[in-house]
């Protein structure tokens, strides 16, 4: 209680915060942004459900990785070398879900390209459909989780402060959820635009793994300029639409 107490008075404790919490904001999008293409997979009734699910266990595992704080410390230690290179457990994690999400963004666009395809029974799809869905958010959870925590470690030694930018990120990220999803859902071209940040955010994790640092600023600066000019596109889209109504009736 002293040392919470000791935080609420030290204006540098409240930077760290602030600081930490804009960056769990932003980490959060990437998770947001597969969360929302996963489950927009699903009958709508279940996307919700799926979203909350989802949202709520990358709460638990944040917290429960920052228990954690000294094993997460240590798997920055290498524990194997290949052909001269060392990976530690954080490198070899980052490999997988980079993998993952390559493979998870390349299978979606080829479904958009290509949708025709056998049609399974549809209450066996069911089924299968969500529990894949939420397997596949756990799995991408904990890979966004461990990058998130590694970075709050990296910016305070605080653990309540760390907390504190977990649970309002999460919180955010819980809000902003179905907003997202609904927005990704109603334009196509989102969808084709958020599957490109999953393979260039799958880039960089296989990037980190091999030890070649790509700072954050440039992914995120390229992901808001390919946004602006989506942006901008449907608003010509829109104003097009809007000019050719009258005369198309």
């Amino acid at each position: 209680m002293d040392q919470i107490t000791q935080l609420l008075a030290d204006p540098t404790a409240w930077a760290a915060l602030i600081t930490l919490l804009v960056m769990e904001i932003v980490l959060g999008i990437d998770n947001l942004i597969f969360i929302s293409i996963v489950t927009n997979k699903l009958p709508e009734h279940q996307r919700p459900m799926a979203r909350r699910i989802g949202i709520g266990l990358a709460l638990v595992l944040r917290l429960g990785l920052l228990s954690m704080i000294a094993w997460i410390v240590r798997l920055t230690d290498p524990v194997v070398t290949l052909l001269g290179q060392d990976f530690s457990w954080k490198d070899l994690i980052m490999l997988g879900g980079g993998l993952f999400l390559i493979w998870k963004a390349t299978t979606e666009i080829h479904e958009a390209v290509d949708p025709h395809g056998p049609e399974p029974d549809a209450k066996a799809a069911v089924v299968r459909s969500f529990g894949a869905a939420i397997g596949q958010i756990i799995m991408l959870d904990l890979i966004f989780s461990l990058d998130s925590i590694i970075t709050a470690v990296g910016m305070t030694p605080h653990l309540p402060i760390m907390v504190v930018a977990v649970v309002v990120a999460v919180i955010i990220m819980l809000v902003a959820a179905g907003p997202l999803a609904r927005f990704i859902h109603d334009n196509p071209t989102v969808v084709m635009l958020a599957l490109g940040f999953l393979l260039m955010i799958g880039m960089t994790l296989i990037a980190e793994g091999f030890g070649l640092h790509v700072p954050k600023g440039y992914i995120y600066t390229a992901m808001a300029f390919s946004a602006l000019v989506e942006a901008l596109n449907m608003l010509a889209r829109r104003r097009r639409a809007r000019l050719a109504g009258p005369s198309g009736d």
